[in-house]
């Protein structure tokens, strides 16, 4: 058994709330922007993957990413793929490696989509940041 844990308040769990339900509310908001696109949310986040990686993922690193397992990110990527949105790529050092990037389309709707999302989160960072404000250091406990 871990160390006894403080005394949680009711100023905890409604912490704990707000945060739960912010994070919902974005999710649900983030899904609609996706929508709006004409992508599905698993489909925004693999374009977001590939675009964020730094360098061309395999599917492996989207199934990371993505909390996948590897079939599932290669269905994931199979739709994007008949949609237009990314292309597979052989990897220059290993053949064995797929690794993938954006088409054109593809690359221009997860742009838009991250411009959209950060002004949101610009708008939510007030809600947010007063969430952390009082949390205790965890090397204090």
């Amino acid at each position: 058994m871990g160390p006894p844990q403080a005394t949680l308040t009711d100023a905890d769990f409604e912490r704990l709330l707000d945060f739960r339900d912010g994070l919902r509310r974005f999710l649900r908001w983030s899904e609609d922007e996706a929508k709006g696109v004409g992508l599905t949310a698993a489909q925004h986040q693999l374009l977001l993957v590939v675009r964020g990686h730094g360098s061309a993922p395999s599917i492996s690193d989207v199934a990371d990413h993505l909390l996948l397992r590897h079939h599932s990110a290669v269905e994931l990527v199979d739709r994007a793929e008949a949609a237009g949105l990314v292309e597979r790529l052989h990897d220059d050092d290993d053949q064995r490696i797929v690794r993938l990037q954006l088409t054109p389309d593809g690359a221009a709707k997860v742009e838009s989509l991250a411009a959209a999302h950060l002004e949101e989160l610009s708008r939510l960072r007030p809600r947010f940041t007063t969430l952390w404000s009082d949390l205790p250091d965890p090397h204090d406990r």
